[in-house]
C-alpha cells in the first residue's frame, strides 16, 4: 500500500514533533529547513500543562528533564536597580525549562532515522491540484506531495504562498527588542533581573554563575518594520529607546554593539480566519503564534503537532475532515494563549494593533 507523502516546512519544534507522530502513524514524511544545519541557538524554552504529556507520549520527557535549567526566580527592580519583589521561577520558566538547542537536538535525533531531512533549502512555489501539491524548491527538484504543512514560524513561507502577505496575518503587540549575551558580570546564578518602565524593559538572566549573561532589551514600537532593517538601524533604535536610562542600561548598550549573537525581533501574533486551504495547513507559530510574551510558544507548538496528527489518524487520512477537527479543537486553546500574550505585552509597554495595521512586513 502506498504511503501518504507529507512535506513539513520547518525543523524547529513543531515540525519534528509532527514528523514523529506522522511517521508513527504510517506517513512518508520529509522535513525541509532553510537553515544549513540544525539550529543551535535560541533562548531557553518552557513547558506547561498538556505539553508535558506530549513529551511523555514521545518517550522523551525523562531525557528532557535532565536538561532542566532549574531557574530559581526573577527579581523585579525599580529604575535604580533596587529590589521591588521576587517573582517565582514559574513566571518565566513554566513547569519545566530547558535550553532550546537541547530540545531541537532530541527531536531531531528521535526522527532522523525515519524522516527525510533536507537542510539549506526552501519552498519557492506551491501548486495544488486534485491529487496533491506540486512543490518547487529554491535548490531542489520539483516534487509532488499529498499534503504540505507549514511549521516555519511567524514569517512562514508556506503561509505567505498559500494565505497571502504577512501583513494580513500579523498583529503587532507594540513591542520590539534585542537579545544577546555578554559576560556574566553580575554573577547571576540560575536567576534573573527584570526592570520594567512604561515603555521599556530590561530582562537579564543566566543559567548558572559560569554561564554568559543573557540580555533582553525591549521597547514600545508602532510596527515590526525594524525587523527588516539592518543591524545598525536596529541598534540606533534601541539606543534611542534607552537614552537617559540609569542602572545597567549604559553598560548593556555598550555590550550590545560588541555581541556576536545579536538578535532583533518584534512581538507579533498570527491571526487567521482559517488554518488550512485544501491540502495545505499550518502548525505552531506559522498558524497561530501567541507571541513570546505569552510564555506558551513551545507548549502550543507541541500540542498543535500532537492534535493535528491525532486528527488525521482519527479521520483515517481524510485531510478535509482532519484539518477541520484540528482547528475546532485547538482554536479555543490558542485564543486563550493569545489573550495572555497581549496582556503580558502591555506590562512592557506594548499595545496590540488591528490586523493589517502593522506596517510593511512582507
Amino acid at each position: 500500500m502506498t504511503k501518504t507523502t507529507v512535506l513539513i516546512s520547518g525543523a524547529s519544534v513543531a515540525g519534528p514533533a509532527l514528523a514523529y507522530f506522522l511517521h508513527r502513524d504510517g506517513y512518508d514524511v520529509t522535513v525541509i529547513e532553510r537553515a544549513p544545519h540544525l539550529r543551535d541557538s535560541g533562548y531557553a524554552v518552557d513547558f506547561r500543562g498538556q505539553a508535558l504529556g506530549v513529551l511523555e507520549e514521545m518517550g522523551i520527557l525523562a531525557e528532557v528533564r535532565t536538561h532542566d535549567t532549574k531557574m530559581r526566580g526573577t527579581t523585579l527592580v525599580d529604575e535604580n536597580g533596587a529590589e521591588i519583589k521576587q517573582l517565582p521561577s514559574e513566571a518565566f520558566a513554566g513547569e519545566l525549562e530547558v535550553p532550546k538547542q537541547e530540545l531541537t537536538r532530541i527531536l531531531h535525533r528521535i526522527t532522523a532515522d525515519n524522516v527525510a531531512y533536507v537542510f539549506d533549502d526552501s519552498i519557492s512555489a506551491l501548486t495544488q491540484h486534485e491529487s496533491g501539491v506540486t512543490v518547487d524548491f529554491e535548490r531542489g527538484t520539483t516534487r509532488d506531495f499529498d499534503l504540505v504543512i507549514g511549521a516555519d514560524g511567524v514569517y512562514s513561507k508556506v503561509r505567505l504562498l498559500t494565505f497571502g502577505p504577512h501583513a494580513d496575518a500579523l498583529r503587532h503587540l507594540g513591542l520590539s527588542g534585542v537579545g544577546f549575551s555578554t559576560p556574566n558580570y553580575l554573577g547571576l546564578d540560575r536567576s534573573g533581573l527584570l526592570q520594567p518602565t512604561p515603555n521599556t524593559a530590561i530582562y537579564l538572566f543566566s543559567l548558572d554563575a559560569a554561564a554568559p549573561l543573557t540580555v533582553s532589551l525591549s521597547f514600545a514600537t508602532a510596527s515590526p518594520a525594524l525587523d527588516r532593517r539592518d543591524r545598525q538601524e536596529q541598534e540606533q533604535a534601541v539606543r534611542a529607546a534607552f537614552a537617559g536610562h540609569a542602572w545597567e542600561a549604559p553598560r548593556l548598550l555598550e555590550a550590545m554593539s560588541e555581541a556576536d549573537d545579536f538578535y532583533f525581533g518584534s512581538s507579533c501574533q498570527v491571526h487567521l480566519d482559517r488554518w488550512s486551504h485544501g491540502r495545505i495547513t499550518l502548525v505552531g507559530d506559522a498558524g497561530y503564534c501567541a507571541a513570546p510574551t505569552s510564555g506558551m510558544g513551545t507548549s502550543q507548538a507541541l500540542i498543535g503537532a500532537w492534535t493535528l496528527a491525532r486528527s488525521l489518524a482519527e479521520a483515517d487520512g481524510d485531510f478535509t475532515t482532519a484539518f477541520a477537527a484540528y482547528e475546532a479543537e485547538l482554536r479555543p486553546y490558542v485564543t486563550e494563549n493569545q489573550a495572555k500574550g497581549q496582556q503580558a505585552a502591555t506590562m512592557f509597554g506594548g499595545q496590540a494593533t488591528p490586523v493589517g495595521s502593522q506596517g510593511t512586513t512582507s
